[in-house]
């Protein structure tokens, strides 16, 4: 809506241009009286809707209300009705924040600030000093909203789901103790990404991998065509008991990066392309040779420990190879869960510990819903990857 010219000069009549979006300027003032105009008609509206219903109200003075804006402390006169029934939508009765307060909150929080940090940022930034206490509440709103979504209905067959973990530091019974934070990372029909679920575990095994894998069916998931994972501990034997038809296929980006962990800084440049000649063998007997070469040769010679792991992870590589080349690459080259990991690595690096599992679970959740939003398009790789899919899944793909 454009504003009329004539209304802004008579705004900016008489004031310093440098104080217009300085504190108590004339964005402060535009905010606090638009506000007690928006109250006064919410009022008047009410006692209409009063009168119409028989009943005898009328305003009755008003109230003084301080209340924290985005940018600065605000002080509102609330009008008042005589029945008491007045409740407004624009900042209710025992609300002191406006709603774009908390987001702020929220959004710093999201971005793996700290309580004490946002303290700082609010204060510093806005002249607003706030307790910790305060950023704890708006941010421990956010749980109810978890719960909700871990329980969401899911669709009913997702393509490819990536499976991983990361490890955080919890209290729990007086004590730090080390847990895992597991994360499904789902990519849809369309190309598009989906976060399934977020839990946190001390331990893992075929029992907590098969909670989760009836926890995903319960939720209406039927079906998984291809599952990637690295080597957590249980999980090919849960899957396979949940979902039959479900290809356990491990990472070969987890498992390139675990074998360059052996290789010194100097020699990691060309140690990759020795390895590609393994995982972009044109199936899984030439794998297996370029393996084979591999360790014979030079550097499989001066790291052994290389060509032991990949042998042990062989029985789920070998999946890998049945693949058309749109699908591996969509598996190899699109390393979502990394990217996903790296930014709650980031957020987790700033706390020594959390203080409980729901500030674990608060804050991560956050991070990936901010780091979903990022999620507009699918990755290029998609397009082919699709055709294929439907071409070797058949039925089992279009089931969604």
């Amino acid at each position: 809506m454009a504003i009329d010219k004539e209304l802004l000069d008579q705004l900016l009549a008489g004031r310093d241009p440098s104080e217009v979006f300085s504190k108590d300027g004339l964005l402060d003032d535009l905010r606090k009286a638009l506000s007690e105009r928006i109250l006064h008609a919410e009022l008047d509206e009410h006692l209409d809707d009063e009168q119409a219903e028989g009943n005898a109200n009328r305003r009755n003075g008003s109230s003084k209300k301080t209340v924290l804006t985005g940018m600065s402390k605000m002080t509102l006169s609330i009008p008042r009705d005589r029945a008491g029934t007045f409740d407004p939508k624009l900042i209710a009765k025992y609300q002191r924040r406006f709603p774009d307060f908390d987001h702020k909150i929220i959004s710093m929080y999201a971005r793996g600030l700290t309580v004490r940090e946002i303290q700082g940022h609010i204060e510093e930034i806005y002249g607003i000093e706030v307790s910790p206490d305060l950023v704890s509440a708006v941010t421990n709103a956010v749980l109810e909203e978890v719960g909700e979504w871990q329980n969401r209905p899911l669709e009913l067959c997702y393509p490819l789901v990536f499976f991983d973990a990361i490890r955080v530091k919890i209290r729990d019974e007086g004590f730090v103790r080390n847990k895992a934070v597991y994360i499904a990372l789902a990519v849809l029909a369309d190309g598009t990404k989906e976060i399934l679920g977020l839990w946190i575990e001390q331990t893992e095994g075929a029992k907590f991998w098969l909670r989760v894998m009836n926890e995903l069916k319960n939720r209406g998931c039927q079906d998984i065509l291809i599952a990637v994972v690295d080597g957590l501990k249980g999980f090919p034997e849960a899957i396979t008991a949940a979902f039959p038809q479900t290809i356990v296929q491990t990472c070969i980006v987890h498992l390139i990066r675990h074998s360059l962990e052996f290789v010194s800084w100097k020699d990691r440049k060309p140690v990759v392309p020795a390895l590609r000649a393994i995982y972009r063998a044109k199936d899984a007997e030439a794998g297996m040779k370029a393996l084979e070469a591999f360790e014979t040769g030079y550097w499989g010679q001066k790291y052994p420990a290389i060509a032991q792991s990949w042998r042990r992870n062989w029985e789920h590589v070998i999946p890998f190879f049945a693949f058309p080349e749109g699908v591996r690459r969509i598996i190899y080259t699109t390393n979502a869960i990394e990217a996903l990991n790296s930014k709650l690595r980031r957020a987790v690096r700033s706390r020594d510990h959390f203080p409980s599992h729901d500030a674990a679970m608060k804050l991560l959740y956050l991070v990936l819903n901010h780091a979903a939003e990022d999620w507009k398009r699918p990755p290029c790789e998609w397009f082919e990857a699709k055709t294929q899919f439907a071409v070797v899944f058949g039925e089992r793909f279009f089931n969604q």
